[in-house]
């Protein structure tokens, strides 16, 4: 349990406490982000993407984004503050890492976030949206010294020549599993902590990305959308 804001409604405390207990995990546990930093998040216009980039800004932090499709750039162009550079992949013909080593002076970024990765070749890819997502060779290629990517592929499979990149980079790879505080009981402060602030920032850090608040008698369409991935908004059920 933990203590709900008065100017914070239930509608966004429901629909923002799954992905700021994700961004808060990961900017802050796997990845320690502070001001002067870069960080990457892919497919920012998603709902964890976007809390995760107002995070990262309130911490200071440069951000530099993915949009998906030209809805999704739009959006992302559209935050405040604004994002330091909005990279449209939906068209399949711009470089991530090459747009990445340009923003930072062919440094590269110390914190990449991602939405997934390509693990094979090109063609060995079926859905759509798979074609959109980096190649971890990319991901390795824009980590700059020192970087930590946090994957959210839980299939993920690094080659020896990847081991070798990430070594010579000193760079650190993390799995963004939001379930691990409930595994052991001596997290569960960290974890309260979490969930507080991730509540009370949600009054003056970020707004969530939601959808109108949905009755129950929908619920079972809307879990039927959310399952097929079709949702790129979180549903918040009513009672």
């Amino acid at each position: 349990l933990v203590r709900k804001p008065e100017k914070v409604c239930w509608v966004e405390a429901a629909g923002t406490v799954r992905d700021g207990v994700r961004a808060y995990t990961a900017l802050h546990y796997l990845s320690q982000v502070s001001p002067g930093k870069t960080v990457l998040v892919m497919d920012g216009a998603s709902p964890f993407g976007t809390i995760a980039i107002q995070l990262a800004q309130h911490r200071g932090a440069k951000v530099i984004s993915t949009a998906y499709s030209l809805e999704d750039k739009q959006y992302l162009e559209r935050l405040r503050p604004p994002v330091a550079r909005v990279i449209d992949v939906s068209n399949g013909k711009i470089d991530v890492a090459e747009s990445c080593l340009e923003e930072t002076g062919g440094l590269g970024v110390d914190i990449v976030l991602d939405a997934g990765v390509k693990l094979y070749s090109a063609e060995d890819e079926s859905t759509s949206k798979s074609q959109l997502l980096p190649h971890k060779h990319d991901i390795i290629t824009l980590l700059g010294v020192g970087g930590h990517w946090i994957t959210t592929e839980k299939n993920l499979q690094l080659d020896p020549p990847d081991s070798h990149s990430l070594f010579l980079k000193g760079a650190t790879v993390s799995f963004l599993n939001d379930e691990i505080w409930n595994l052991s009981n001596i997290q569960q402060g960290k974890y309260l902590y979490i969930l507080l602030m991730v509540i009370f920032n949600t009054d003056c850090s970020y707004e969530p990305q939601l959808d109108e608040p949905i009755p129950l008698y929908e619920a079972k369409v809307s879990m039927e959308i959310v399952q097929k991935n079709q949702a790129r908004k979180r549903q918040v059920i009513q009672f």
